[in-house]
C-alpha cells in the first residue's frame, strides 16, 4: 500500500514536473519566437509607462500574441524597469524579445513625426515629416517659410502638439550671424531671447538636434562650441607656409571661399587664388566682401554693385583695402576651413563665373579678360532670352 502511495506520488511529480517544464518551453518559445504582427508599426512609450500598460497596448495592436508570457519575459530578462520614453518602429514579426530591445534601448525616437528647421542663405524652411511604418518611408506633411507672413499649415501645429516629435535645426553654410539670430525667433518650438547677436563666422553650419522648449541662447552656445571645435582641429592639422597669424584669419579667408562657390571641387582653388593675390600684394577684389560691407549681413542686397560702391573706402571693400576683410562675412562650413587650411596649388590669380554654376580660372590678365567677355556674352544672351519671353 505505502509503495504504491509512493509510487503513484512520483509519477505525479514527474508529471508536473515534465508540464512545468514544457509550459516553461513554451514560453521560451513563444517570447523569442517570430511575432504575429503582419506589417511594421509604432509604439509609443509614455512617460511613466509599464510593462503591464505596453503589453496591453500591444495586445490591442496585434504585436504579441500572449500578454503574461510578454511581462514575464521583461522581467526574467531583466528588462521591466528599462522602458524608454519615445515613440519607436517595431518591424513585422519581431519577436517579444526584439521588441522589449526596441522599447529599452533609448536614443532617438524611430518613428513618429520630425520637425526640420532650415535656415538657408536666402531663404528658410520648415518641413514637416512622419514615418509611414508599413513602407519604413518618411512621408512629407507640411512644409512652409516660417519668415512668410499667415498662419502655419495645420501639420505643423499638430507637430507641436505631439509629446514625441523631433526636433532640428539645419544651417546651411553661408548664412550670417544675424540671419541665424533672426530665423531662430521664428522657431517657436524654442524658448527664450538671444541678448547679443554673435559674433560672424562662429557658428558651425551642420544640423543640430533639440528637444522643444530648448533655449535659443543654449543652440547658439551649441553651435559656437561646435565651430571652435571644428577650428581649433583644423587649425592644428594646417599646411606648412600658409601667411595666417591667428586661426581668426584663417576662418575670415574661409567665409570668403564659401560666399565665391557653392561647388566643393571649386574650394581648394579658390583659396589658392585667394592666397596668390595676398603673396604678389594684388588686393583681393571679392564680391561678396563689398556686399558685407553694405548690408552687415543683414539679408542680401538683392541687386548689382554700384561702381560707386566698388570705389567707396570701406574695411570691407576689397577692391579699395590690401588683405583680408576685419571679419568673417558669413559662417564657413567645415569644408570650407580645410580648403582656406588646405589651398590648391596652382598659380591662378583670377577666376569668374561661368554661368552655370561654376567659375573658369586664370593665371594672367589677358586670359581673365577672356573668360570675362565669354561670361558678359553668356549673361547678355540671357537677358535677351528673358526678354524674348
Amino acid at each position: 500500500m505505502g509503495r504504491s502511495i509512493a509510487s503513484n506520488a512520483l509519477t505525479l511529480f514527474i508529471v508536473l514536473f515534465l508540464a512545468v517544464a514544457g509550459v516553461i518551453a513554451w514560453g521560451q518559445k513563444t517570447y523569442h519566437g517570430p511575432g504575429p504582427l503582419a506589417q511594421a508599426i509604432c509604439v509609443r512609450v509614455d512617460r511613466g509607462a509599464n510593462v503591464a500598460g505596453i503589453s496591453r497596448d500591444l495586445l490591442a495592436k496585434g504585436a504579441i500574441s500572449n500578454g503574461l508570457v510578454f511581462r514575464l519575459g521583461a522581467q526574467y530578462s531583466d528588462k521591466s524597469a528599462g522602458l524608454r520614453y519615445g515613440s519607436y518602429l517595431v518591424q513585422a514579426h519581431a519577436s517579444m524579445a526584439d521588441i522589449m530591445d526596441v522599447l529599452t534601448k533609448g536614443g532617438q525616437s524611430t518613428c513618429g513625426t520630425e520637425v526640420n528647421f532650415r535656415i538657408g542663405v536666402t531663404s528658410d524652411e520648415i518641413v514637416v515629416r512622419k514615418l509611414d511604418p508599413a513602407s519604413d518611408t518618411q512621408k512629407e506633411v507640411a512644409k512652409f517659410d516660417p519668415m512668410a507672413s499667415g498662419p502655419a499649415p495645420e501639420g505643423y501645429t499638430q507637430a507641436l502638439q505631439e509629446p514625441d516629435t523631433r526636433y532640428r535645426v539645419i544651417l546651411a553654410e553661408g548664412v550670417t550671424s544675424w540671419q541665424v539670430t533672426e530665423s531662430l525667433k521664428k522657431a517657436d518650438f524654442l524658448t527664450g531671447a538671444i541678448d547679443k547677436e554673435p559674433p560672424e563666422g562662429g557658428l558651425a553650419p551642420q544640423s543640430y538636434e533639440v528637444t522643444k522648449g530648448e533655449s535659443r541662447a543654449a543652440l547658439i552656445a551649441k553651435m559656437q562650441a561646435r565651430q571652435a571645435a571644428i577650428l581649433t582641429e583644423l587649425w592644428a592639422k594646417r599646411a606648412d607656409g600658409l601667411p595666417y597669424k591667428t586661426p581668426q584669419e584663417a576662418l575670415i579667408m574661409a567665409s570668403l571661399i564659401e560666399k565665391e562657390t557653392g561647388v566643393a571641387s571649386e574650394r581648394a582653388k579658390i583659396a589658392s587664388v585667394f592666397l596668390n593675390r595676398l603673396a604678389q600684394g594684388i588686393r583681393l577684389q571679392t564680391d561678396p566682401a563689398v556686399i558685407y560691407g553694405i548690408t552687415k549681413g543683414h539679408g542680401e542686397l538683392g541687386r548689382g554693385l554700384r561702381v560707386s560702391e566698388l570705389r567707396a573706402k570701406t574695411p570691407y571693400n576689397t577692391y579699395v583695402i590690401s588683405g583680408l576683410p576685419p571679419t568673417p562675412i558669413a559662417n564657413p562650413g567645415k569644408a570650407a576651413i580645410e580648403a582656406a587650411l588646405h589651398p590648391a596649388d596652382t598659380k591662378y590669380l583670377y577666376f569668374v563665373a561661368t554661368g552655370t554654376g561654376g567659375h573658369v580660372f586664370a593665371e594672367t590678365l589677358a586670359e581673365h579678360n577672356k573668360n570675362v567677355a565669354q561670361w558678359r556674352a553668356f549673361e547678355a544672351k540671357q537677358q535677351a532670352d528673358k526678354a524674348g519671353n
